[in-house]
């Protein structure tokens, strides 16, 4: 039995639309047996799929071809996850390093530099301290 790639992608639950599947297929972020695939491309039983997802590449073995979209609960029958245990090591370092390394000024302001950036360009009114001055 065989399977479109993109369609097995999105029916596996790897990514969560079949468009995103077919366009990661055409920026060649899928392979299968070490070459990138068109969408379009036959997927057969027994084949070793590799998605890059920065900053990780996932490695699945295919045990079932399947098109239609199967409950979570289904998928050790669908594929084996035979990624590198690296890969996830350098997931974590990713995820712990978070923004540590984003230089200031750099990128979308943080909710603590939009508060000092509203605090200094907010007018600042002196009415209160006239009306002081006028009771005398």
């Amino acid at each position: 039995m065989e399977a479109r790639i993109d369609k097995w992608l999105w029916a596996a639950r790897i990514f969560k639309t079949r468009s995103i599947a077919a366009d990661a297929c055409k920026n060649g972020r899928v392979m299968v047996n070490g070459t990138n695939v068109k969408p379009s491309r036959p997927l057969k039983v027994g084949e070793t799929v590799h998605v890059r997802k920065p900053p990780v590449t996932y490695s699945f073995k295919v045990l079932k071809a399947i098109e239609q979209r199967v409950g979570a609960k289904l998928l050790p029958e669908i594929y084996e996850n035979v990624t590198d245990p690296k890969q996830y090591e350098i997931l974590e370092m990713s995820r712990i390093s978070g923004f540590v390394d984003r230089a200031r000024g750099t990128g979308r302001p943080t909710k603590k530099d939009r508060r000092a950036m509203e605090a200094f360009t907010e007018p600042v009114f002196f009415d209160d301290e006239l009306e002081d001055i006028d009771d005398f």
